[in-house]
């Protein structure tokens, strides 16, 4: 692998951990370094699981669970919104074959899609013949892909057999609160066993059925991931006991999500005008549970039909007219080929940061921490036009380490050929916190008004860590020249 100089001072690189497990779900107890492989084997090639495979590997939703148990305040089920990007969206219901040919013809066309979820539009277990048919022929059919399941956990410890069964790996719970008084403000109904609860009363039930859940996850040795959707003024104080509480019952990764609220969407919360958190609201409370356990910084809300990366979606690539009319080019070998081509290129990521921290030495010690912002289109590389960006990534840098903490969405900036400075100014103004923003190209016009609102741009094409911890580096010393 040959990566362009940047001509930057390099820093050294300090790599991730991932923390022992005894277990699948189990919490945060001692364990052996061969038990702490096998855990990372198991999330390697889980863009929601792991950081850093979200990079290079990508994801697949299908729609075939239209029916909820449970209403949530922040939920509107739609499947006829293409534009919008946010779970419970999708824009077209499939039937279990329908989304079995699917997924053989995405697994053909995207070889680096390693992963099969299904999150909705509503509740996968308050459809689960629709669910575990689907699950039962892509596995019959494509048995390299792993399968994982997203649910409220009303259902979840009555179909734990079934799960495990089926060699469901990976398991998330949505889990907003875990006192029942803060539940009522999120949550009107409930729908168990052929009745409905309001109020208090139905968000007992939940509680209790999603605390089972855990149980359940933990005892089959199931890897539990627990959504929870951060909403201002209601939970956002709530959510470190919620991250205390799932820790101790077995969750190995809290993903902590921004609340999305806005009248168009038909919310409670949107036509209430409820917010949503600020970046730095969320990221405040982010850290104050990560001392606790591992927190998932990556997540982008996805629909309930999304396709590809995590910072991309190539939903409408395969509409079912679509995806229909083509005939699946699965190949197992082909797939295995290009794994093994990814993870060849991993190994050099690592090795090249590896050596550039031998060739530096110590770590730089004490310094304070500033935000930089990056395009990219995966890779763990800048490799992304500014006026390409749909996304910005954020790195939070201190002289010791690089720390993925989320992505700001963003418009294209390039429309056509030519800028729009309303986008412009939104660019600038969800990046405003950042000292800097590296691309792999930006034009005179962005880059002087960025320029203007203190950013600075750097143009590169070279690792992530690599080039933002050179940055920092240069960043202090000049500081310090000065």
């Amino acid at each position: 692998m040959t990566l362009p100089s940047t001509g930057l001072v390099t820093s050294p690189i300090t790599e991730p951990t991932i923390p022992a497990k005894s277990g699948g779900c189990s919490g945060c107890s001692s364990a052996t370094v061969e038990m702490d492989e096998k855990l990372q084997q198991r999330i390697a090639k889980h863009p929601c699981y792991s950081e850093e495979a979200h990079h290079h590997y990508a994801r697949m939703h299908v729609a075939v669970a239209p029916a909820c148990n449970i209403q949530c305040n922040y939920c509107n089920r739609k499947y006829d919104c293409a534009n919008e990007s946010r779970p419970g969206v999708v824009s077209e219901l499939l039937t279990p074959e329908e989304a079995a040919h699917k997924v053989l013809v995405i697994a053909g066309k995207i070889p680096q899609m390693t992963v099969l979820g299904i999150a909705g539009p509503g509740d996968p277990l308050a459809n689960p013949d629709k669910t575990f048919r689907t699950f039962e022929l892509i596995a019959q059919k494509a048995p390299d892909i792993k399968l994982c399941l997203s649910t409220n956990g009303l259902m979840l410890s009555e179909y734990i057999d079934r799960i495990k069964q089926l060699n469901i790996d990976h398991v998330t719970i949505t889990i907003n609160m875990v006192d029942p008084e803060i539940g009522a403000k999120i949550y009107p109904w409930v729908h168990y066993k052929r009745k409905r609860y309001r109020g208090i009363e139905g968000v007992k039930i939940l509680h209790e059925k999603q605390m089972e859940g855990l149980q359940a996850l933990k005892e089959a040795d199931i890897l539990c991931k627990v959504n929870s959707v951060m909403i201002p003024g209601i939970n956002d104080e709530h959510l470190v006991e919620v991250n205390n509480v799932i820790r101790s019952q077995g969750a190995f990764l809290h993903n902590i999500m921004p609340l999305i609220s806005a009248p168009e969407h038909g919310t409670y919360f949107g036509l209430t005008g409820q917010r949503g958190p600020t970046p730095r609201e969320l990221k405040e409370l982010q850290d104050k549970c990560a001392g606790n356990m591992k927190m998932m910084r990556h997540c982008r809300q996805c629909r309930a039909d999304a396709v590809g990366l995590l910072g991309e979606d190539r939903s409408q690539e395969f509409t079912k007219d679509k995806f229909l009319a083509m005939v699946p080019e699965y190949n197992l070998a082909k797939r295995q080929e290009v794994h093994a081509g990814i993870e060849k290129f991993r190994e050099e990521l690592k090795a090249a940061k590896k050596a550039v921290q031998m060739q530096h030495g110590p770590s730089v010690q004490n310094r304070p921490k500033i935000l930089v912002a990056v395009a990219t289109k995966g890779g763990g590389l800048v490799n992304q036009h500014f006026g390409h960006a749909k996304e910005f990534q954020v790195y939070e840098i201190d002289g010791k380490q690089v720390r993925f903490i989320g992505h700001r969405k963003v418009g294209h900036y390039c429309q056509g050929g030519y800028g729009e400075t309303a986008t412009l100014e939104n660019i600038i103004e969800a990046i405003a916190d950042c000292k800097a923003v590296f691309v792999a190209k930006i034009g005179d016009c962005p880059k002087e008004k960025l320029h203007a609102a203190g950013i600075q741009t750097i143009e590169t094409y070279d690792m992530i860590e690599k080039v933002v911890l050179e940055y920092y580096q240069q960043h202090w010393q000049e500081k310090v020249g000065s």
